[in-house]
């Protein structure tokens, strides 16, 4: 008998199973152990970059911080620097001080974001301030005020309470003494952005301390933390955020170590930065950062399970190996085991010099495995290669994104415009932060309404997205006033299903639009009465004409009025035309168009009147005006008048013959002088028209040729030392006895004949014979240049010539044209003066402003003076009308580096008023009346 068989079978495990048993437990342990090292150490690394990221925010934030502080001292020694400051407030003149700042204050608080400035004197008291400031029992500005005068240092300090602010009193040294002290805040507003920008986290301002007692908004107080948020992003979900945070650590803790919690799911990173405060602080200031984590905490988590399923894909397969191979296949398997941890931390190339090549021979499964294991490790190394590429890309673009979101977040809620989206139904999905403040309404009211119920449509176009580009829509406030807005639409990107929205820009244009009623206003009517003027009548008369209407013109002077200017003044005239006025617009108003001509003249317009008709409302007008009881200076005066009536179309078929045939009426009225009203006939206005013309055509003729006119001048004053080197050269008529005519009745037929420019050139010629005398006393000659004058193409060479001839310097002689001239033909114009110039000439524009276009022309003509139209500076005691008027003519001629000179000063009343418009020259009979230029200078002029 055998051994085997006396001692039986003994039934033992199999070396293999032994050795995948063992290989097992030992496999198995390398991959939990290197599951939670892969676990630790990224954990770890994530610490060491969270903890390195916050106090990289934290210093950038504090450096913010400073530089805001910096700057804010710099902005208040720029302010305590500016001109004329320092004296104003030395002497503690407020207006000074006003004035000096004020300029100032618009790009302070637009551009530097001040929202606060105080000026103290060097007792302590305050003097001026602008912009709203904190609670006074948050700011110790008396403290701060003595501290600087003490020290002569600047001073800067950091105050919390319903907001933060920065503050930094500077003193402003007068001749190295301190005069005062000026003290600028600013919130740290553009601060809490930086934050944000630089965290890329939800950032909010924290006060901790007592909440004032004005502050009504507990929702945002945060009782664990004894403070209230001051500022927020997200604050729907920030707000309950914090509120959690609050409740799982301190303040104190926070600032030492951030706090990492679970907040709906998600996992938060808190952090907190303290602002520096002063020593008698009541509340301070943090910023808090709240960062969501939860991107790297799972990706933490899924790169472990990655570690796990990767050792245990290894050890499966080791076992696997090992059941088909013993002892060479093991060691194999050995060596594998223990590439692929290397291989799961990225070690590829290690991986790859560690397994060799498969030899030529017929492959197994630890063969396939190798060979499977090497290409594993380059796929996943080019894997890892485009990955990390991709991760970098898409958090360039990340970031990208983010900037934009921000920029046109910004954008929208700082634009001072009404920025509204629509979707493809016209309901609002978005409306800015300007319009909510503007319009008083809480975001939620407007969303999802339609855009016309809440912005009235217009009554022209369709509503929808249909609508022009641009219109003009009201919104009605909830105090009940109307606001007109602008709106510009365009439309949208179309989405992906084809919808269609649109963004709508609106602008405010109620103020424009009063200014453009307030423009069209004062250019139609006359400024004295009320009335229409006369542009506004002749452009009313032209369009009956071109209508074809029938009708007639009543054309009123009213008599004796130079009497009442003359014996009780100029204000009294002036009222008595605003009594007439307001006696025919209360009676007449209805029938037509009534207007002032200008000086005493009125006139009427009646559509579709016949003769009876217009003979009864001029004999209305006389009843009318008798009934008037005018008293004046212990004087009663009558007002009567003397009526023209010229019927259309029958006198004339165009506006200019209308009113000269109704001129003519009206002089034949005049010259009655019993019924005080005339209705002219078409036979009679033929013949009086022709031989007026052939008289005053012919007498002119020989005037000229005789050298029958006469010059005569007017000084104008510089009212700063009532010097006069400047004078206006006025012409006159001599008639057969000797007596001199006005130019009145013989200038307009002279420029409808063509004689104006012959005239023009008479009076060039013997002003400048006069001017070689006048030149030595250092007085110069204005000459007045009709429109027709600007179209002679000779006048530049006549000019020439003259002065040559004459020997007169060109700088003492002045060329005026009316500004109706200039705008009637601005080219010319500007060609004719910039030619006079080139030849040293100085130019004016005279009777400037009754145009209401000179503000667009007057920077574009090349004029050295402008003359401020005469019936604005009479008016100036009694119109405000007149006082806006004059007062912008004269800031805008200065800013075009012209000189101003008023006419019609009749009373010692305007001077002081035109002084403080600061207008240099003034011209009328209360500073010297027409006079003979011999008369005037003393001097013998020759004929030639």
């Amino acid at each position: 008998m055998s051994v085997t068989k006396v001692h039986g079978t003994r039934h033992r495990l199999s070396l293999t199973w032994r050795v995948i048993a063992l290989s097992s437990l030992l496999l198995l342990g390398l991959v939990v152990l290197f599951s939670w090292l892969g676990h630790a150490n990224l954990t770890r690394q994530f610490q060491e970059g969270r903890d390195e990221h916050n106090e990289r925010h934290m210093r950038e934030i504090r450096l913010a911080l400073q530089r805001s502080e910096d700057s804010l001292r710099q902005l208040a020694a720029l302010v305590a620097a500016a001109p004329h400051f320092g004296p104003a407030l030395e002497q503690r003149d407020q207006s000074d001080i006003l004035e000096s700042l004020s300029p100032q204050w618009p790009t302070l608080q637009l551009e530097a974001g001040i929202d606060e400035i105080l000026v103290f004197d060097s007792r302590g008291a305050q003097l001026a301030e602008w912009g709203e400031g904190q609670a006074q029992s948050v700011r110790p500005i008396q403290a701060w005020v003595r501290r600087v005068m003490d020290t002569e240092m600047p001073l800067t300090a950091l105050r919390c309470s319903t907001d933060c602010r920065q503050y930094a009193a500077v003193p402003v040294l007068v001749e190295g003494q301190s005069a005062g002290i000026v003290i600028l805040s600013r919130s740290l507003a553009d601060v809490t952005r930086q934050a944000q920008q630089v965290s890329g986290s939800d950032v909010a301002l924290l006060v901790t301390g007592a909440m004032p007692d004005d502050r009504g908004d507990t929702e945002r107080h945060l009782k664990a933390w004894n403070g209230h948020l001051v500022a927020l992003t997200r604050q729907e979900e920030s707000l309950s955020l914090l509120r959690s945070a609050s409740q799982q650590a301190s303040m104190r803790e926070l600032l030492q170590v951030p706090l990492q919690f679970r907040h709906r799911g998600r996992d938060i990173e808190l952090s907190a930065v303290r602002m520096e405060e002063d020593s008698d602080r009541r509340s301070t200031g943090y910023f808090l950062m709240a960062s969501d984590i939860t991107p790297q905490i799972r990706a933490i988590g899924q790169d472990t399970r990655t570690l796990m399923l990767v050792g245990l894909g290894g050890w499966l397969a080791a076992e696997l190996l090992l059941l088909a191979i013993l002892l060479s296949p093991m060691a194999r398997l050995r060596r594998l085991a223990g590439v692929l941890p290397v291989l799961a931390h990225g070690g590829f190339a290690e991986a790859r010099a560690a397994i060799p090549r498969p030899r030529r021979r017929l492959s197994d499964e630890i063969d396939v495995l190798e060979g499977t294991t090497l290409e594993l490790s380059s796929q996943l190394e080019t894997l890892e290669q485009e990955v990390s590429a991709r991760g970098e890309q898409l958090a360039e673009r990340v970031e990208e994104l983010a900037r934009e979101r921000d920029f046109v977040g910004s954008l929208l809620d700082t634009a001072r415009v009404f920025i509204v989206t629509q979707d493809e139904h016209g309901r609002i999905s978005l409306v800015n932060d300007y319009a909510l403040s503007v319009m008083a309404v809480r975001e939620e009211k407007l969303l999802g309404r339609h855009f016309d119920d809440v912005f009235s449509a217009p009554t022209v176009g369709t509503t929808g997205l249909a609508v022009p580009h641009q219109e003009e829509r009201t919104l009605l406030m909830t105090e009940g006033r109307h606001r007109t807005i602008a709106w510009y639409h365009a439309p949208l990107p179309t989405g992906n299903d084809g919808t269609t929205a649109r963004i709508s820009v609106g602008l405010d244009i109620t103020e424009r639009k009063a200014a453009e009623a307030r423009l069209t206003w004062l250019a139609e009517r006359d400024v004295l009465t009320g009335l229409y003027n006369r542009r506004y009548f002749q452009e009313a008369l032209g369009s009956a004409l071109k209508q074809g209407q029938v009708g007639a013109v009543l054309l009123m002077d009213l008599d004796q009025f130079k009497d009442v200017n003359e014996l009780s003044g100029h204000q009294a005239g002036d009222r008595l035309l605003r009594k007439v006025a307001d006696t025919l617009f209360q009676e007449l108003g209805h029938r037509g168009v009534i207007a002032r001509l200008g000086g005493d003249e009125f006139a009427l317009l009646l559509e579709g009147a016949d003769a009876e008709q217009g003979v009864r409302v001029a004999q209305q007008i006389n009843h009318l005006l008798e009934s008037i009881r005018f008293n004046a200076g212990g004087r009663r005066h009558r007002v009567i008048a003397s009526t023209g009536i010229a019927l259309f179309p029958a006198l004339g078929d165009n506006s200019t013959d209308l009113m000269a045939n109704a001129d003519v009426a009206m002089y034949k009225a005049k010259v009655d002088g019993i019924q005080r009203w005339h209705l002219l006939s078409p036979l009679e206005n033929a013949k009086d028209e022709l031989q007026e013309r052939v008289y005053w055509v012919e007498r002119v003729r020989k005037a000229l040729k005789n050298d029958d006119f006469a010059l005569m001048v007017q000084p104008i004053m510089r009212l700063e030392d009532r010097d006069v080197r400047h004078y206006e050269v006025l012409l006159r008529m001599r008639d057969p006895g000797g007596n001199l005519v006005s130019p009145g009745r013989f200038i307009p037929l002279a420029e409808r004949s063509g004689q104006i420019v012959q005239i023009d050139r008479w009076v060039l010629h013997h002003s400048l014979q006069a001017l070689r005398q006048l030149q030595e006393r250092g007085i110069s000659l204005a000459v007045n240049l009709s429109g027709q004058s600007l179209h002679d193409d000779g006048l530049k060479q006549f000019l020439a010539d003259e002065l040559t001839t004459s020997g007169a310097d060109p700088n003492y002689l002045i060329l005026e044209i009316t500004e109706t001239a200039a705008v009637t033909d601005f080219s010319t114009a500007r060609g004719v003066l910039q030619a006079m110039r080139d030849l040293g000439c100085r130019t004016a524009l005279d009777d400037f402003g009754v145009g209401f276009s000179s503000f667009h022309y007057l920077g574009q003509l090349p004029v050295d003076y402008i003359k401020i139209d005469g019936s604005f500076i009479r008016s100036l005691p009694v119109s405000a009308d007149s006082r806006v008027i004059v007062k912008a003519i004269a800031d805008i001629a200065s800013g075009f580096g012209k000189q101003a000179i008023a006419e019609f000063v009749d009373q010692e009343a305007l001077i002081p008023i035109l002084q403080s418009y600061g207008i240099s020259y003034g011209q009328g009979f209360h500073l010297g009346r027409p006079i003979a230029i011999e008369e005037a200078f003393g001097m013998l002029t020759k004929k030639s």
